[in-house]
């Protein structure tokens, strides 16, 4: 292939470096074969993209890819400096993530579902942290898998449902199994004295349900009681199940919620967990809490440390002494 070459403007200094943009640009071009797509893994317009390309082949005078009916392809230049590019961010990712794991002795940033965030997590994490004054902990209530790659976070705590789409866990990834809780049906002591009595699942049909973002959680609770034919669920969507188990303690009606996420307002008597003891009401379970962090720190001192100290607080908490 035939290289033409690009006229510069102000050739650079020989020690001195194109816009760092335009080189990710470029190795994301190379890697993943396409501008589109390139674009699409940085989150960035593919207008940018391109142009960042023109900006790196202008600043080093070297044609470094060929436009085709295919898509975009590497000259012999661009394939050598790409190599040598691609070896220089490596060597960038290796230090930085080198300096992030000197930094992070005393810190610790976790990712987790928001309604175990606030009912549990916020309540306990003190424990932790007057183990070791000197650690820093940063938790984020989120819906949202963190991605590891970027180092968005070092734990993640995420529920699984065990009904749908199977959940797959990223590459490199490390995890362990924390909790399988009964997920049950719970109301405000005094919204449950002015109903009409519950004496078996199927009486819930006839008080008001709330939901999160889709009926589902209460189709799958209903069914693994029995209940298939004639559902045809009402009530309001609070999208979160720590909205509905906030709406059920304020009297709005029934909501869903497990063992970890509603322990201290059940052991208060804030909720009432409806059922309990009678045969009729099978603990029944449609999820688990995963512990999940990256493969390489695994076994980071705090992190060790960390993921010890929880899954006994779990345990302690399922089993009523915490």
């Amino acid at each position: 292939m035939l290289e033409r070459k690009v006229k510069g403007v102000n050739p650079p200094s020989r020690k001195s470096l194109p816009p760092f943009e335009a080189l990710r640009a470029f190795d994301a071009v190379a890697r993943l074969k396409g501008v589109r797509r390139a674009a699409q893994s940085l989150g960035r317009d593919h207008a940018v993209i391109s142009r960042h390309l023109r900006t790196l082949e202008t600043w080093t005078g070297t044609t470094l890819i060929e436009r085709t009916s295919a898509g975009v392809v590497l000259t012999e230049a661009g394939i050598r400096y790409h190599e040598q590019v691609a070896m220089a961010l490596d060597l960038l990712a290796d230090a930085t993530m080198e300096l992030i794991r000197r930094g992070s002795e005393h810190r610790l940033h976790i990712w987790c579902m928001p309604g175990f965030a606030l009912h549990w997590m916020s309540r306990r994490v003190g424990a932790f942290e007057r183990l070791d004054p000197t650690v820093q902990i940063e938790i984020r209530p989120t819906d949202r898998s963190p991605d590891f790659g970027s180092h968005e976070t070092d734990i993640d705590i995420r529920f699984v449902p065990t009904y749908g789409s199977p959940f797959v866990l990223g590459p490199k990834l490390h995890h362990i199994e924390l909790a399988r809780v009964p997920i049950v049906a719970v109301a405000n002591p005094d919204y449950l004295a002015a109903s009409a009595p519950i004496e078996k699942p199927g009486d819930l049909l006839r008080h008001r349900l709330l939901h999160e973002d889709n009926f589902d959680s209460w189709v799958n609770w209903l069914s693994a009681h029995g209940i298939y034919d004639d559902i045809d669920l009402t009530g309001p969507k609070l999208w979160q199940g720590h909205l509905t188990l906030d709406a059920a303690l304020h009297g709005r009606g029934v909501a869903l919620a497990n063992h970890l996420v509603a322990a201290d307002d059940l052991a208060s008597g804030r909720l009432v967990e409806i059922g309990k003891g009678l045969d009729s009401f099978q603990p029944y379970s449609d999820g688990i809490y995963l512990f999940i962090a990256r493969g390489d720190r695994w076994d980071a001192p705090l992190i060790r440390r960390y993921r010890r100290w929880l899954k006994d607080a779990i345990a302690k908490s399922l089993s009523g002494k915490a």
